[in-house]
């Protein structure tokens, strides 16, 4: 493959803001002069720890180690090479990309031909919608309210009812037949024949959070398709089911504005839901709501203050009973609360529009119950609470749901809750709680944030004779499971020794100034005059982890100015350090919220360590003129006496005396 010529690469980077393109991943937040921050998209975390600064064009995560530029993160996002990170970018901000040897730029990689593929195949849906064949289309579609400029929204199309039409426009176009079938596009038979995947049918285009199509959906619309009724690309390489949302290209600015997000079922309750208003809905695609489904919206929502709202639309059926459940087993790696809204009648958010209109979608959203709530209810709904067995034995299994509630300040509400609905006694059931909650097997719904008691039993106060072993005192209650955060894992990239990391350096007031300083001139390195920076970076270091990365920032010197720069500097230091120059880049400034102040205290820093380093010179040339005799070494006596001099005069001109 031809090679991108540097100045190229160069000039994409510089166009490009690296806060946008997080921002199509994490919803991002203020924090600090020139930092933004978010739950980090490349591990599974409660509390944001990925920081971003544009004017530095860097990220790093303090909870796992990834950091570096807009290429290395859409690499790492995307799972592509470098070459296809700067094509996408590239085409994002429409550059035209030149090559080493000349040329214009050749065959996109595998990835990006295949979202071309369905760039061009939704064209074609599309397209195909307006014409008179998809008359059962417009049917299916008109008959659920939704018109012409709906469809246009949503990026609605029409599959023709043959074999190979899509097939013979996309051939066409350049698309060999192995990209089609790579794309999930076209099928093969047992016989070796391909035909178009989609055919006869109502078209969704699936599309990530930047707005590019990874796959589709397909609802079928004659009798003798003898396919499921609703149909989807298969796993190809840019279409993954249990980590794509439908419908969150258009809900995400809503859902991270609100911090709300409602889950539906199907591709037409989206649509309904949208139009109704509630545009922050969006729908799995084939397959249950998962673990990634979670980090998804969890990274788009940012509920770390627990006041996010999360509701889950289920039919009242077996099935929408099965996938709430489902749900609920997942409930606790939200931060946010969790609701469920039952249509009434058994009717989707779709059919609920048709039926009584927007604003009842809107209504059945807002009177949502609490998952937990509705939980419990599913439990007592298997037992006939009219008999005693039958009132114990539902107790035995709403109890733990109870004892999982995050929120101990609910929790008594519905220990009283329980007891009415069981119509038990309170202090029996709080028994039964309190049981669950002691127990191994304190949260029936989840993975435990606490070790399990067999492996890690508590241990009570420590008594005065001093051991830890003594057996719990009655009544003694642990606290509560989310009273902790678990530990966070400091994992940098593995490159073969252990990576040097800010949490290993001394914590003395030298090293911390020294550290201090280099955090101000890897963020803003232009605050300092070119003197006042090669003066800096002459000083003497005492910490060794921060002279090797102050010798990277002297071997980037004239590349300061330059997107990359801190890149550039990784580049430079031994690999161990690579994550600590992303650290000490990342770290909060001390500083007011404009940058006067920031530039002010940058310079005032940068003047205490030169200050410093010159006092230490200054004391140990002092030394040496008491050990010089004036009479016998009169020559160097006097070349002391001169450096001293020069100290005092520089000392003076920094400080602007």
């Amino acid at each position: 493959m031809a090679l991108i010529r540097k100045r190229d690469i160069e000039e994409v980077r510089a166009r490009t803001n690296i806060a946008d393109i997080v921002s199509d991943h994490v919803t991002l937040k203020s924090a600090g002069v020139g930092s933004l921050k978010g739950l980090c998209p490349f591990h599974d975390e409660r509390t944001p720890s990925f920081h971003v600064r544009p004017h530095l064009g860097h990220f790093h995560c303090f909870g796992c180690g990834e950091s570096g530029d807009v290429y290395s993160f859409v690499q790492k996002i995307d799972h592509v090479t470098f070459s296809e990170a700067v094509e996408r970018l590239a085409e994002r901000i429409n550059y035209q990309l030149t090559y080493e040897d000349g040329a214009q730029a050749p065959d996109y990689s595998r990835r990006a031909r295949l979202l071309l593929a369905n760039r061009a195949a939704e064209q074609f849906f599309q397209a195909q919608l307006l014409t008179e064949d998809a008359t059962p289309a417009h049917a299916f579609l008109g008959g659920r309210s939704f018109d012409a400029e709906a469809a246009s929204h949503f990026g609605v199309g029409y599959a023709p009812n043959t074999w190979d039409a899509l097939t013979t426009h996309l051939r066409e176009q350049g698309f060999t037949m192995q990209e089609l079938k790579d794309a999930g596009l076209v099928s093969t038979n047992d016989r070796g024949s391909s035909y178009d995947r989609f055919r006869g049918r109502v078209i969704w285009p699936i599309r990530d959070t930047s707005g590019q199509t990874l796959g589709f959906g397909a609802r079928k619309l004659f009798d003798e398709d003898k396919g499921p009724k609703y149909l989807n690309t298969p796993e190809t390489p840019v279409y993954h089911k249990q980590q794509v949302l439908y419908g969150l290209d258009l809900a995400k600015k809503t859902i991270a504005r609100e911090h709300e997000v409602v889950v539906v079922e199907g591709y037409t309750d989206v649509m309904a839901a949208h139009l109704a208003g509630v545009t922050s809905a969006v729908a799995t695609c084939g397959t249950a709501f998962g673990v990634d489904h979670i980090k998804l919206i969890r990274r788009i929502m940012d509920d770390e203050s627990g006041s996010g709202r999360v509701v889950f639309t289920f039919d009242p059926d077996e099935a929408g009973q099965k996938a709430a459940l489902r749900a609920f087993q997942e409930e606790k790696r939200f931060t946010a609360q969790t609701f469920v809204a039952q249509p009434p009648a058994g009717l989707d958010p779709c059919d609920l529009r048709l039926a009584q209109g927007n604003q009842a979608v809107v209504d059945l959203i807002a009177a949502a119950q609490p998952m937990y709530e509705f939980v419990i209810r599913q439990h007592l709904s298997h037992h006939d609470l009219d008999t005693v067995e039958g009132r114990v034995a539902a107790l035995r299994q709403a109890a733990p749901v109870v004892a999982g509630i995050r929120d101990r300040a609910v929790q008594p509400e519905y220990v009283r809750l329980l007891a009415k609905w069981l119509g038990m006694d309170l202090q029996m059931v709080d028994r039964a709680v309190q049981q669950a909650r002691r127990g191994s097997t304190a949260s029936s719904h989840g993975p435990q944030t606490m070790p399990p008691r067999a492996m890690t039993p508590r241990r009570a106060p420590m008594p005065a004779g001093g051991r830890f072993d003594a057996p719990e005192p009655e009544g003694f209650e642990p606290p509560p499971e989310d009273a902790f955060e678990p530990p966070r894992e400091h994992a940098a990239p593995d490159f073969g020794l252990p990576q040097v990391r800010l949490a290993d350096l001394p914590n003395d007031h030298l090293t911390r100034l020294e550290r201090d300083t280099l955090i101000a001139i890897l963020q803003y390195p232009t605050a300092l005059p070119g003197t006042l920076l090669d003066e800096l970076l002459a000083v003497h270091m005492n910490d060794a982890s921060l002279a090797t990365v102050r010798d990277g920032i002297l071997a980037s010197r004239t590349q300061l100015t330059e997107p990359g720069w801190i890149g550039r500097i990784a580049d430079e230091v031994p690999q161990s350090f690579r994550g600590l120059v992303s650290e000490l880049a990342m770290m909060p400034l001390p500083a007011g919220p404009d940058e006067e102040r920031v530039y002010a205290y940058v310079r005032d820093i940068a003047r205490t360590l030169i200050e410093r380093d010159l006092l230490r010179t200054k004391a140990s040339l002092v030394g040496a003129l008491s050990r010089t005799d004036p009479v016998q070494q009169a020559e160097r006596f006097r070349e002391l006496q001169q450096e001293i001099a020069q100290l005092e005069v520089q000392k003076r001109r920094l400080r602007g005396e």
